[in-house]
């Protein structure tokens, strides 16, 4: 069959062209083993309109992928596939895992898979094509016509049938051998196109970034991450796995660096001790790596990181999300600042680089309380500050106290871009515009110490990442908007 895998434009005040989608990337290696002729479209670095890709190359079935601020536009481009070429349109991802039916209201989204995606896509896949062999033509209507049935008996699925009935099924049971998904397929992208893991802080020619996933799920629920409507059990692929596909991405694709994107790697240390003696043992070791989500803080020992630094690892985050210790309990983190603390220092004493992710504006701060924040991650002193306001993503235990306790000032999934710099909430005593001049303070009170700065002008991509950075800069000091006329117009058009 002929398959398109769609990643819409994703629109960000920052450069997205960082790497390669890894969900699309494992889905066309999925339909590739299938023997299916598979295009990744990533809207993100095309130069040609979805419509104009669709209307030559004709795909039988198209996946979109969608995260929260991004879904929207994968409507709009679902709409357009619809309207030049009709086929069977499927969508996946986090924010329609948790809210399918928002999508399957729309009258050119056919399916949505909620959770994992690879199993579900080849189901869909088997039995698109097996209803194609007796068709001499495709008829979305005709396929999804309820007397057909035949998306019955496939877990992990929202559909539409033609009489437009919504049906969800039961859900799927996360993938159990990890080791037995085929390695992403990268060789569908076009490489040169994308940036690096992380521009704002480094150059790399030629865009050699690869990203890899060594581990799946996270056994931790914070009130906050989007990750929780995912699994909660944690699976791993077997250090053998991983070193293959990692020696492919060295010597086979050229890596120049490569980020590790597991929400949770170091759940099991012994695993990941395996792997770094073998990427040692296997002269793998002198491409960096970085762990672009972080890992546990309470589950850094210095021995571990100095074994991982060994192994090549250059640079590591920790989800630090606040200094205040009542605010931390709050939150579910299940750690404490000293732990965090000795975390920090295990890194820095071997000389690994350390971000600190840190969250301003969570359900109950005051401006104190986000001043203990802002202490805290000057007292850690890490590479990097990353601090974020508060956004309550659908499926997290944070919009639904917001939802209750609290009101939001947005009224539009667009409004959810990571990278804007205006509050998305306000409850009790916590105001927009608290929590905006406290964001605003926080990178002042960081990086405009000397400290940083000299650290910074030290570096050895300064210079090449400086345009980008002072971007960044503006969209962070300058305030966007006036939230009483903000206010207004969320209560005229009625927020989410």
């Amino acid at each position: 069959m002929r398959v398109a895998l769609v990643n819409p434009r994703f629109r960000l005040p920052i450069d997205t062209r960082t790497t390669a989608h890894l969900g699309l990337a494992y889905l066309a290696a999925m339909s590739e083993r299938r023997g299916d002729k598979v295009i990744v479209f990533d809207a993100d670095i095309e130069d040609q309109s979805i419509a104009d890709f669709v209307q030559e190359y004709k795909p039988q079935l198209v996946g979109i992928t969608a995260n929260t601020p991004q879904v929207k536009q994968a409507w709009r481009t679902a709409r357009m596939i619809k309207e030049v070429h009709d086929c069977l349109i499927v969508l996946g991802g986090p924010h329609v895992s948790v809210l399918p039916e928002e999508s399957l209201e729309k009258p050119y989204v056919d399916i949505v898979v909620r959770g994992e995606g690879e199993e579900a896509w080849i189901e869909i896949s088997n039995l698109l094509e097996e209803y194609l062999k007796d068709q001499p033509e495709y008829h979305t209507e005709a396929f999804l016509h309820p007397e057909n049935e035949i998306f019955k008996d496939s877990l992990g699925l929202s559909y539409k049938t033609s009489d437009g009935r919504i049906h969800n099924n039961p859900d799927r049971t996360p993938i159990a051998d990890l080791d037995s998904l085929p390695w992403p397929a990268y060789h569908l992208f076009k490489m040169d196109r994308y940036t690096n893991l992380q521009p704002a802080t480094d150059h790399v020619d030629g865009a050699r970034s690869f990203s890899i996933m060594t581990s799946r799920g996270c056994p931790y629920r914070c009130t906050f991450c989007s990750q929780s409507i995912m699994p909660i059990k944690w699976r791993s692929r077997s250090p053998e796995n991983v070193l293959l596909e990692w020696r492919h991405l060295v010597e086979d694709l050229g890596a120049q660096e490569i980020g590790v994107l597991d929400d949770s790697a170091n759940i099991r240390i012994k695993r990941l001790e395996e792997l770094a003696t073998a990427l040692i043992e296997n002269n793998l070791n002198h491409v960096p790596w970085i762990f672009v989500n972080g890992i546990r803080a309470n589950l850094a020992s210095k021995e571990l990181l100095t074994l991982l630094k060994k192994a090549g690892l250059r640079r590591t985050a920790f989800g630090v999300e606040t200094g205040d210790p009542d605010i931390l309990k709050s939150i579910d983190k299940k750690i404490d600042l000293d732990t965090i603390r000795q975390a920090f220092k295990n890194a820095k004493e071997i000389g690994l680089e350390t971000i600190a992710f840190m969250i301003i504006g969570l359900p109950g701060e005051t401006r104190q309380t986000m001043q203990n924040s802002i202490n805290f991650a000057i007292e850690l002193d890490p590479m990097i500050a990353n601090f974020s306001m508060m956004t309550p993503y659908p499926g997290t235990k944070v919009y639904e106290i917001v939802k209750r306790q609290g009101r939001f000032l947005i009224n539009d999934w667009e409004d959810y871009v990571f990278f804007e710099q205006k509050a998305r909430y306000e409850m009790g005593e916590m105001t927009a515009e608290l929590v905006e001049e406290m964001y605003r303070k926080a990178y002042r009170s960081f990086y405009l110490r000397p400290s940083p700065i000299l650290r910074r002008v030290k570096g050895r991509d300064f210079w090449m990442t400086l345009p980008r950075n002072m971007r960044i800069a503006m969209n962070t000091f300058v305030p966007k908007k006036e939230k009483a006329g903000l206010r207004k117009a969320v209560e005229a058009e009625g927020a989410i």
